[in-house]
């Protein structure tokens, strides 16, 4: 009997350090539901990158610091192919088979959309950084984003264009069955109507997702003699449009918008795309402070200057990490820990990040201000003009 009492004791005893080894060895994970492929890649190597630098420099730390002990960040990065569906597919893995206690990402709409909704209904905190539609967050009281949105990333490209260009007549291409895409371009044709009328709106074409040759809707765009043309579209349909506009014999400007922001646009893109301008969430040029400091990082690590993905999802990190130190300690149980992240996140009253200050509404978008960049004679992507709420 007296034997089984000390087996009984030796084995609670190792039971006791195989669980301290287990918490010491316990690391804060965190899932990025990321285009690695597909139609976007440059967007999901600018988000793991950026991502990359921050846990690595936490890590090189020790750890992130909660409740005054410090524990590894562990990134899981799924690729979502780019596409909708397997979006929610690698959003539900994260969740349920990795357990993270957070998501970041997607990043386009498209997909953030229906992610979204998984996250929400699995009851995990989530922070878009880059997607701009007013679905990605609507009525979700567990994601964020930490871009502005659509309806006002709208009126700031129609009131720059009309400034900038002299405008009083536009034309439209957008995506048809891209969330973002063709968000922008409906908030976008009420805004220009709203200021300059019925019938202003010159022309309102759409495409398909694997469209190439877009002749047929630059025709009809040219025909109606527009005093520019409005481009809600990611950077590798817009490097397609532009040099083919041209071809065409269209010498008029275009107004893109943030998707146009990949370091990749004009690699792609090139001589066509200078001179024009788009509407974002920061400038690398001229960047000082913390944002000056993540551009040099970066740039020196992988050899070019970050986008705004890249910038946006700097943010988005910090914002979930600060969350979760805000928690106090790093609970065992999965689900009370996500409780305590999505509570901290919706509390936020300012966040200073490296894209501008910004605090969250009630739906879980973030009020924060515009940017219009310029595409100058080098390529470079260099400041006009902040636009604020």
């Amino acid at each position: 009997m007296l034997k089984e009492v000390r087996t009984s004791l030796l084995i609670s005893v190792l039971a006791l350090f195989v669980s301290a080894g287990a918490m010491a060895a316990e690391t804060i994970k965190i899932g990025f539901p990321i285009p690695l492929t597909g139609e976007i890649p440059k967007v999901g190597e600018s988000t793991k990158y950026a991502a990359e630098i921050f846990r690595e420099e936490v890590n090189a730390r020790g750890g992130l610091e909660v409740g005054g002990k410090k524990y590894p960040l562990e990134f899981i990065f799924e690729d979502n192919e780019s596409k909708p569906e397997t979006a929610v597919n690698v959003t539900l893995k994260l969740i349920d088979r990795d357990e993270v206690l957070a998501i970041i990402g997607p990043q386009s709409s498209r997909q953030a959309v229906p992610a979204g909704a998984v996250a929400n209904d699995n009851e995990t905190p989530m922070i878009t950084p880059w997607s701009t539609n007013p679905e990605a967050t609507r009525d979700r009281p567990w994601v964020f984003r930490a871009a502005f949105l659509d309806p006002f990333q709208a009126p700031v490209a129609a009131d720059f264009a009309t400034k900038q260009f002299g405008a009083r007549k536009t034309a439209v291409l957008f995506e048809i069955s891209n969330d973002y895409s063709k968000g922008l371009a409906d908030n976008f044709k009420e805004a220009w109507e709203k200021r300059h009328g019925a019938g202003s709106v010159a022309s309102f074409e759409s495409h398909g997702p694997k469209d190439q040759d877009f002749s047929a809707q630059l025709t009809k765009i040219i025909a109606a003699k527009p005093d520019f043309i409005f481009l809600p579209e990611n950077y590798s349909f817009a490097a397609l449009i532009v040099p083919q506009a041209r071809d065409l014999g269209y010498q008029g400007p275009f107004m893109g918008s943030d998707a146009w922001g990949s370091a990749e646009l004009m690699k792609l893109c090139g001589e066509p795309c200078k001179g024009q301008f788009f509407s974002t969430h920061y400038a690398a040029a001229g960047a000082q402070g913390a944002t000056k400091e993540f551009i040099d990082k970066y740039d020196k690590k992988y050899g070019y200057v970050p986008d705004d993905v890249a910038a946006l999802t700097w943010d988005a990190v910090a914002l979930i990490t600060e969350a979760i130190q805000k928690a106090g300690a790093l609970d065992g149980n999965t689900r009370k820990m996500r409780k305590a992240i999505r509570d901290n996140l919706a509390s936020v009253k300012e966040f200073k990040g490296i894209t501008g200050d910004m605090r969250f509404d009630e739906q879980g978008d973030p009020i924060k201000c515009a940017v219009i960049v310029a595409i100058d004679s080098q390529g470079e992507f260099t400041f006009k003009e902040s636009v604020c709420p």
